[in-house]
C-alpha cells in the first residue's frame, strides 16, 4: 500500500478520534449528533471511525454543535509540533498558575528522560 494512502487513513482515523472525544466531552451520543445534523447515526459512526472524512461544511456544523472552532477539531488530530504545542497551550490556559507550572516541569522531565533513551 502506498505511503500516501496509509498517511491519509491515519489522518482520517486521527480526526475521527478527535471528533469522538469532543462529542463525548460534550456529553452527546452519536444518535444525538445524527439528529442535530439530520444525518444517519451510521454517518456519525463512520466519521468517528475514520472511514469517511467530514466535509468542511460538516466540520463547521460539528464545531457549532460542540461549541468550538473548526481549528480545535483539527488541531487535536495533528502530528505537527506547532499544532501539538497549541493544543497543550489551550489545555494549560484552563488551569491555575501553580498547576500549569507543575505540568511544564513534568513535561520537561519526561522530555529530558526520553532524549537520553533515544
Amino acid at each position: 500500500m502506498p505511503a500516501q494512502i496509509t498517511q491519509h487513513r491515519e489522518l482520517f482515523k486521527s480526526i475521527g478520534k478527535a471528533l469522538a472525544l469532543r462529542r463525548e466531552s460534550c456529553g452527546l451520543t452519536q444518535e444525538e449528533v445524527s439528529q442535530a445534523l439530520q444525518i444517519g447515526p451510521e454517518a456519525v459512526s463512520r466519521m468517528e471511525r475514520g472511514i469517511t472524512m467530514p466535509t468542511v461544511q460538516r466540520l463547521a456544523e460539528l464545531a457549532d454543535l460542540y461549541k468550538c472552532g473548526i481549528d480545535e477539531l483539527l488541531i487535536a488530530s495533528s502530528t505537527r509540533t506547532s499544532d501539538q504545542a497549541e493544543l497543550i497551550s489551550q489545555v494549560l490556559q484552563t488551569l491555575p498558575e501553580a498547576d500549569r507550572a507543575m505540568i511544564v516541569e513534568v513535561v520537561q522531565r519526561i522530555a529530558e528522560r526520553l532524549k537520553h533513551h533515544l
